[in-house]
């Protein structure tokens, strides 16, 4: 159930997978990544929904490497196409440092970031940065509601909130609220034509726990609260230590029942009997756990993770991890 793939992330090439509804602005971030002089070079994997790829046309000339997947939506083909595109891009592992993946604007990223869990050579070869969302300000509302919309922003570990010149300030705020309420963890720009520093969407290690941890420390705080929409996030805060062979019972069978209502999960778990933290990440029925590095004398010991999903009943996750405490 917990898997024990170290990841070597020396060598390993970081990348950004980026999301966001049609119309969002996804191609002009594109085009500003692939333009800008940030010393990367950097390849990219597009996808556009239907046998022939248009977004391929649409970004400019440049000197990056640009591979394009067609024959379907990158949600429902995607694993082994893009292990095997991945593949054929490691044998040119020379010519870039840097790999973006645009998925198209109808798809649910899950299975895009499932791919780095499932895999145990992308693992090693590839390291999850970010996933990075374009969110248009102005017609968001409009697609609130679908499926598609909610599971970009909760997967987000980073969001442009573009065409802020459209909206009215007050709009604006609620916007950030209501996405706060979903999604706890990200990080949010406001953004004009997707114009963003681009230190904060490439090279930022929002995937990685122990990071964005050292970046906001209270990420995994009491303040990523409940909401009564259906997509929220909770944080759970216990001290204690977590019995190994309980917790991998719970998580089993939460995974089974519950696995499509979670989007995403992480966390940090003080395991008895254990001087390492324990560190996992989950989105949906795909789950990853490691031993990290030792705690510090100066930590307090106690267990942190949040949940991201949709209909969780917090209170009985609560007990139910409560009840793998020894």
């Amino acid at each position: 159930m917990i898997a024990t793939i170290e990841k070597i992330t020396n060598n390993a090439v970081p990348v950004t997978v980026l999301t966001g509804y049609l119309g969002a602005g996804k191609t002009t971030l594109l085009n500003r990544i692939l333009t800008h002089e940030h010393g990367k070079k950097v390849a990219v994997i597009v996808n556009e929904f239907g046998e022939v790829g248009i977004d391929n046309q649409l970004v400019i000339d440049t000197d990056e490497e640009i591979f394009e997947m067609n024959n379907g939506c990158i949600c429902c083909t995607v694993r082994g196409d893009l292990i095997r595109i991945i593949g054929n891009l490691m044998r040119r592992r020379d010519k870039f440092d840097h790999l973006v993946i645009e998925t198209t604007g109808l798809a649910d990223p899950a299975p895009v970031i499932q791919t780095f869990f499932v895999d145990e050579e992308i693992q090693t070869q590839l390291d999850l940065d970010a996933v990075v969302t374009v969110v248009d300000a102005k017609h968001i509302w409009s697609h609130w509601d679908s499926d598609e919309a909610q599971e970009q922003i909760a997967f987000a570990n980073v969001i442009l909130l573009n065409k802020t010149d459209l909206v009215e300030r007050e709009e604006l705020e609620e916007l950030k609220q209501k996405i706060r309420s979903m999604n706890g963890m990200v990080k949010i720009y406001t953004t004009q034509n997707a114009n963003v520093d681009m230190d904060s969407v490439l090279g930022v290690r929002a995937f990685d726990l122990e990071k964005a941890l050292e970046i906001e420390p209270e990420l995994l705080g009491e303040d990523a609260h409940e909401h009564d929409e259906s997509v929220f996030s909770f944080a759970i805060v216990e001290s204690g230590e977590v019995n190994l062979e309980k917790l991998n019972s719970w998580l089993t069978k939460l995974l089974q029942t519950q696995g499509p209502n979670i989007f995403r999960m992480k966390g940090i778990l003080n395991v008895a009997d254990q001087d390492k933290r324990f560190v996992f990440q989950g989105v949906h029925m795909i789950f990853d756990g490691k031993p990290d590095r030792p705690w510090k004398q100066s930590e307090t010991r106690k267990n942190e993770l949040v949940f991201i999903g949709r209909n969780l009943d917090s209170e009985q996750l609560r007990q139910d991890f409560k009840a793998c405490l020894v």
